[in-house]
């Protein structure tokens, strides 16, 4: 098993080696850790990862080949936990959920209020109470057309309009190595070149023309190195539904650092609010002021959002409305200072387009964009591009 899950970490294009491997197992055999799977994944990322930089990489290798695995194999093991809650997940006829109704925001945060009030212990199944695969608004696993989502993962129906947990993210790995060129091709659309700073390069036509002035006496002419003057706010939503776009968007952010010398990106999850942050493991340390960025950067810069735009309503325009935390302000009032500070802008959009009707909040943000969403496509990036080098 353990050569295979080798052999899965190298097709991961994770840079393994067979000592570091044979440390894995000698270790084992020697009983540092413990079987527990999490014992082994500690273990096996301090043996087999030398480069901090990998460890998002190998988490998504391990993740995938002991998917469903509480022990290492060979030793007695109960059940998975997540296996019993799939179990428990109620299975509603498409009539049973037509019947469920949304109680609308005020009335849900305030019958959640008094269900933590209320309620002593754990609860499975059932309509009301906060617990595990039910069809009450409040708990995880189940199903409700909206609701909050406390404590374990979703269940894949992505109606939850606030999660009462604390999240992780991870960040985009912007060293990917591209599917394809023609993400740069389609960027190049926005550069623009200017010469600036100090004299660095042989300017060969002006040595010429200096030198033939000077009757054959050389005469070397430099100029300032040319560079690609455009300027690039990149805000990427990270997290929740943008996991099923992880690939794409981390080759558009790989493509983004080639091709633009002058490019700050910030992370953001759903709606920009009145803080983000740069690195999605300390984003609850480390948050930076909407407001900061605006007084920072000119107006000069060029504004991407990417994102799938898909949320609750209530996040883009009510108070208290993130899914995370009580935001005083709405989102839709954040987007549209940003959109005030940086003129140029555009929204990428992985979702297909041919979804876009179906989804309320993608309606919302386009109409504040000014229709300015493009979908992730080649064709799509080449109009936002153009849109983005037209003069404001």
């Amino acid at each position: 098993m353990l050569i295979d899950f080798f052999l899965h970490l190298k097709a991961s294009k994770l840079p393994v080696s067979t000592r570091e491997f044979l440390t894995l197992l000698e270790g084992l055999r020697d009983g540092v850790c413990d079987h527990a799977i999490d014992d082994f994944y500690f273990y096996a990322r301090t043996c087999l990862v030398k480069d901090e930089s990998r460890y998002d990489r190998f988490d998504q290798a391990f993740a995938a080949y002991f998917k469903g695995v509480t022990e290492i194999p060979g030793l007695e093991k109960e059940l998975p936990e997540e296996w019993l809650q799939a179990m428990m997940k109620k299975h509603l006829s498409p009539e049973e959920k037509a019947q469920l109704v949304k109680l609308g925001w005020d009335k849900l945060m305030e019958e959640f209020r008094k269900h933590l009030e209320e309620q002593k212990g754990r609860h499975q199944g059932g309509s009301k109470w906060i617990g595990t695969g039910g069809k009450s608004p409040f708990g995880n696993s189940g199903y409700h057309p909206e609701g909050i989502r406390v404590g374990g993962e979703s269940a894949g129906n992505r109606t939850a309009i606030k999660v009462w947990e604390k999240r992780e993210y991870r960040n985009l790995d912007d060293s990917l190595e591209l599917g394809t060129r023609n993400i740069k091709v389609a960027l190049r659309r926005l550069r623009r070149f200017a010469r600036e700073g100090a004299a660095e390069e042989l300017d060969l036509d002006g040595t010429i023309a200096a030198t033939a002035r000077n009757a054959g006496w050389l005469d070397l002419m430099m100029r300032p190195e040319r560079h690609n003057a455009v300027k690039v706010l990149l805000f990427l939503d990270v997290g929740g539904s943008m996991d099923d776009h992880v690939k794409a968007c981390e080759e558009l952010f790989s493509a983004c650092r080639a091709e633009f010398k002058h490019l700050e990106h910030f992370y953001f999850h759903n709606c920009v609010y009145e803080s983000v942050w740069r690195d999605s493991h300390r984003r609850h340390a480390e948050r930076i002021p909407v407001h900061d960025l605006i007084h920072k950067y000119g107006p000069d810069y060029k504004l991407i959002f990417v994102g799938d735009a898909t949320m609750s309503p209530y996040e883009i325009l009510h108070q208290h409305g993130s899914i995370e935390h009580m935001n005083r302000e709405p989102g839709a009032d954040w987007l549209r200072r940003l959109l005030d500070a940086w003129p140029a802008a555009a929204w990428l959009n992985p979702e297909p387009e041919r979804l876009w009707p179906y989804r309320q909040s993608i309606d919302i943000i386009n109409g504040i964009m000014a229709q300015r969403m493009y979908p992730m496509t080649l064709e799509g990036l080449e109009r936002a591009m153009r849109q983005l080098s037209k003069k404001t």
